[in-house]
């Protein structure tokens, strides 16, 4: 998106943007785990992290703010969640420590609490 463009879709949302790459990410990720983790970690992982976008597209279409900023919440709920399973999955031995997917993480997580306060300012 080209900044001074206008918002017209969920795809325009930076924060979308890189929660879409982050799951792209997870899902490559991903195929290098045992494939004794298929109905494991590895789906756990990649539903996680399917649902942060999702659930950013989903809230981006509501009209309510209070329905929207909860859309975001959801969505942060499944990004602490794919956190957690990127500890793990260090811990097991799948992942490298060093990972931009960790990055990632956090710098999204900031994003959305960012645009949920904006939401919830707007409330008052």
């Amino acid at each position: 998106m080209r900044r001074g463009m206008p918002i017209e879709t969920f795809q325009d949302l930076i924060v979308w943007q890189k929660a879409h790459v982050l799951t792209i990410s997870v899902y490559k990720l991903t195929a290098t785990f045992p494939q004794d983790e298929r109905f494991g970690l590895i789906s756990q992982m990649r539903r996680a992290a399917v649902s942060v976008p999702a659930n950013i597209a989903e809230g981006f279409k509501k009209r309510g703010k209070a329905d929207k900023a909860n859309f975001y919440n959801i969505s942060q709920g499944s990004l602490a969640e794919l956190q957690y399973y990127f500890i793990l999955s260090k811990d097991l031995g799948y992942l490298a420590d060093n990972l931009g997917v960790i990055a990632a993480t956090d710098e999204i997580g900031k994003m959305l609490n960012s645009l949920i306060s904006t939401i919830k300012a707007s409330l008052q």
